[in-house]
């Protein structure tokens, strides 16, 4: 049975997003922006008036008197205006989820958590896209990574879900989620979906997966396992395309600059700012994918790896490729390499591949990595019939 059987013909395109809905979930970022800047301020405020010393805890954050009546008329203000502005635009019909484009991306991937957390329709769902090409039994799932949508595999007008479809015959779906949740979050969801899609299909499943994307696919393989889904056993390989397998310095740099500007109680409200960041970046710290490395503890506290060593799924082919240029994924990270053995994956060593002279974003369009890419899913691909 082929994957378009079960669906039918090609997604059709989404649908953008009205006015009023836009409108809607801008204002709401509009006004959480004016009350957190409100506090960050009067916090500020407080500790200045109360001659806090310049390295220490400060004030509770909160003025006395008739400053911190002003404080409190500018919220009373915003909370006014944000109710009624929200219950007007929300008369409005909201359409279908829109079709993503690279500013909804970042923002999702910089604010996700928060857009989800507060029924913003600005919050991308998860769903899947399926090629025009998507017909057959070879299912190749594209999963991208942080900041980024389903439409930006094509980069400088190559799309390897495109290209392994027309050579290889394989059935592209591209999967569009939220990169600001927590890895754990996106991973049992795709789970979940990937039931629901696949459980009545006899296909073979191959997940390409960029960055992130490929923590959220090993994440969902753990929780597929741990409910007894059917799906992986469809699952003939995982490659992964720059995936930060053991974390990203940028993100444990953002953890300090934490610490630093928690130090004064002058600068300890600016550091609130940086704790907007998503879940899914405080993720990338370690390259969590399992719940159990966040739930019930301080996401922005400074600690060292507390993540379970989780192996590669067993009887899955697996492939980790790798920028030597990457500046945001170190190569080792990228191939799973840690400096204790107990953590590192476990990726044949010819399964594992680095390329020369490559950035981040450089792994979907270069024509090595797409020479590999084909290598490796043609050489499990049926052969056709001799005359």
């Amino acid at each position: 049975m082929s994957f378009r059987t079960k669906t039918g013909d090609a997604d059709p395109p989404r649908v953008p997003y009205a006015w009023a809905p836009t409108a809607r979930g801008a204002s709401k970022l509009g006004f959480d922006a004016i009350e957190q800047l409100t506090d960050i301020v009067e916090a500020m405020h407080a500790n200045i008036a109360a001659g806090s010393m310049p390295v220490g805890r400060g004030t509770d954050g909160r003025t006395r008197g008739l400053t911190g009546f002003v404080y409190k008329s500018i919220r009373f203000v915003n909370a006014g205006a944000r109710t009624a502005l929200d219950r007007g635009l929300g008369l409005f019909p909201a359409p279908a989820q829109p079709e993503s484009d690279s500013a909804l991306a970042v923002l999702n991937g910089v604010l996700g958590d928060h857009l989800a957390a507060t029924e913003n329709p600005l919050a991308i769902r998860m769903q899947l896209r399926r090629a025009e090409s998507a017909a057959g039994d070879r299912v190749l799932l594209l999963v991208h990574g942080l900041c980024m949508s389903d439409r930006q595999w094509t980069r400088n007008g190559h799309d390897h879900g495109e290209a392994l479809a027309r050579e290889l015959g394989m059935a592209p779906a591209y999967l569009l989620y939220n990169s600001g949740r927590h890895v754990s979050e996106n991973g049992r969801e795709l789970a979940e979906l990937l039931e629901a899609e696949l459980s009545a299909l006899d296909v073979e499943l191959t997940i390409l997966a960029h960055s992130m994307g490929g923590l959220v696919a090993r994440s969902a393989c753990h929780y597929a396992a741990e409910a007894g889904h059917s799906w992986p056993a469809r699952l003939a390989r995982l490659v992964f395309l720059g995936t930060p397998h053991h974390g990203a310095p940028l993100e444990r740099g953002g953890s300090w600059l934490d610490v630093v500007l928690g130090v004064s109680p002058y600068t300890s409200p600016i550091g609130r700012l940086g704790m907007l960041r998503s879940a899914g970046i405080t993720d990338l710290r370690y390259g969590n994918v399992r719940e159990e490395a966040w739930r019930a503890r301080d996401r922005f506290a400074r600690h060292g790896d507390r993540r379970i060593a989780m192996p590669l799924p067993a009887g899955v082919e697996c492939h980790a490729l790798a920028g030597a240029r990457d500046l945001l994924v170190p190569v080792d990270s990228a191939l799973g390499r840690h400096a204790e053995p107990g953590r590192t994956l476990a990726f044949p060593e010819a399964q594992r591949w680095v390329g020369d002279g490559l950035g981040h974003l450089q792994l979907l369009d270069d024509a090595q990595v797409y020479e590999r890419l084909r290598a490796l899913m043609a050489a499990s691909a049926p052969q056709p019939p001799t005359s």
